[in-house]
């Protein structure tokens, strides 16, 4: 029953994901930057905001300045801008899609930040910026094997049909300054997977935080930290709203800064 249970939830999810293509804003207000996303395949969604800010956090207490840091599949430009908020790095960010790609570098040109965000409009398999980075961040593709969609971009932007979790770590492997780290929001269902390979590859897991929509709900996506070092795992849970459907105190603290609302 519980695989029936989570099938009927995915399917309903997906659902809801479809009508929001059509019926979502064309742009999304943050406090200090504006993301537009008609022309991309995949919209402004809460996960990636938790993941964006907690990225950062971690970026800011690891006093990364001005540091290098890469978004491999940076679709609007989300992750970059959040980032480039709270931190002075350098960001690079790579997308494959033309018109997401155009669409991120209008953001990046429209935020207080455009003198250090950079953006590069290829294949992550082909990137050679000739230089190795501090930190690689990356929202990858979504739900290998799962219910997709009729539509080719939010395929190819949700689904791991055009890059597969192990070409990331191939990429990230390339990339990555032997003290750096890197972080990659997953589905829960593809945390211990990817924990198995990214092991096999010789990265330790560092950090892991697991998303819920309440404390009553399973955990629906993690954020993880991978390194060369072999540290302490720093283990920590959020849910979303509480019990009366009110936002949780975790959940302000991490986007008191970015949204308009908190």
């Amino acid at each position: 029953m519980g695989v029936i249970r989570e099938f009927y939830y995915s399917c309903i999810r997906d659902y809801i994901e479809i009508i929001s293509e059509f019926v979502s804003n064309n742009y999304f207000q943050f406090k200090q930057f504006t993301i537009h996303q008609e022309r991309c395949a995949m919209k402004v969604c809460t996960d990636a905001c938790l993941f964006g800010a907690y990225i950062a956090r971690e970026l800011f207490g690891r006093q990364l300045a001005p540091g290098n840091i890469l978004d491999i599949g940076t679709g609007t430009g989300l992750l970059s801008l959040m980032v480039a908020q709270k931190t002075n790095g350098i960001i690079d960010a790579i997308e494959i899609d033309g018109a997401a790609a155009q669409q991120a570098k209008q953001n990046f040109e429209q935020s207080p930040w455009n003198n250090r965000l950079n953006i590069f409009k290829t294949d992550a398999l082909l990137f050679n910026p000739g230089k190795k980075y501090d930190c690689i961040i990356s929202n990858p593709p979504f739900f290998e094997g799962d219910l997709k969609s009729g539509n080719k971009k939010r395929n190819a932007a949700k689904h791991d049909t055009t890059f597969t979790l192990e070409q990331l770590l191939s990429v990230i492997g390339r990339h990555l300054l032997p003290h750096g780290f890197f972080g990659i929001l997953l589905p829960c269902q593809r945390v211990n997977l990817f924990v198995e390979i990214a092991t096999a590859a010789h990265y330790f897991l560092n950090g892991q935080l697991l998303i819920q929509h309440t404390g009553g709900h399973q955990f629906f996506r993690g954020i993880l930290f991978f390194s060369h070092h072999n540290t302490t795992i720093i283990r920590n849970e959020l849910a979303i709203k509480d019990e009366n459907g009110n936002y949780t105190h975790n959940f302000i603290e991490l986007l008191e800064d970015y949204y308009l609302n908190l």
